[in-house]
């Protein structure tokens, strides 16, 4: 019973204490079972490994790998924030998957680029042809307008060719009943004999 609670206290400050460090850039750290790291190294640890510190002290920190392996390894080697060389692993990773994604997302676009193309060169088309026909529109209402006009001006007008058939009628009208009027008044005073 009493080594269950000395093991509690002991393991305690140890989980509450877990914070996740690195080794530092261009080093391999010994991974080692004794606490003073007197012993041989069992694992090496490369430049950016993560690793949970468990428990630390002023020379040496007790060390969980993501894997489940305890070790002990120097303090002086840990660094709290990710190390440059791993920064830069994951940077590029992600900087190809960028590209990869750029590339996927231009060829995906490529289609309708072309088709965008197309259509804003038939919509400058049919921008031209609307203009072309404003125009015509516009020519079309000024002629109309001066048409209106003439129309104004002539409108108690009669066309001249009724006009010369008018003319031409009354003329022959009135030569055939001069005619008859003179036949009339001639044999009215010749008693009704013709002298011509």
């Amino acid at each position: 019973m009493r080594l269950t609670i000395w093991l509690l206290f002991v393991a305690a400050p140890i989980t509450a204490f877990a914070e996740t460090a690195y080794v530092t850039d261009n080093l391999r750290l010994g991974l080692h079972q004794a606490e003073d790291t007197s012993d041989r190294a069992f694992q090496t640890l490369e430049s950016g490994q993560e690793l949970e510190v468990l428990s630390r002290n002023r020379n040496y920190a007790q060390v969980r790998l993501p894997d489940g392996t305890l070790g002990y390894v120097k303090v002086a080697y840990l660094v709290d924030e990710k190390p440059a060389k791993l920064i830069v692993t994951q940077t590029q990773a992600a900087n190809e998957d960028l590209q990869r994604r750029l590339a996927e997302l231009n060829a995906a676009f490529s289609q309708p680029a072309a088709t965008i193309e197309k259509l804003e060169s038939e919509v400058s088309e049919a921008r031209a042809a609307l203009d072309a026909a404003t125009a015509r529109v516009a020519a079309l209402e000024d002629d109309n307008e001066s048409l209106r006009r003439g129309q104004d001006q002539y409108k108690f007008s009669l066309p001249i060719n009724w006009v010369a058939g008018a003319l031409a009628f009354c003329l022959l009208a009135g030569f055939l009943g001069g005619l008859w009027w003179t036949d009339y008044r001639s044999r009215q005073r010749h008693g009704g004999i013709r002298i011509y």
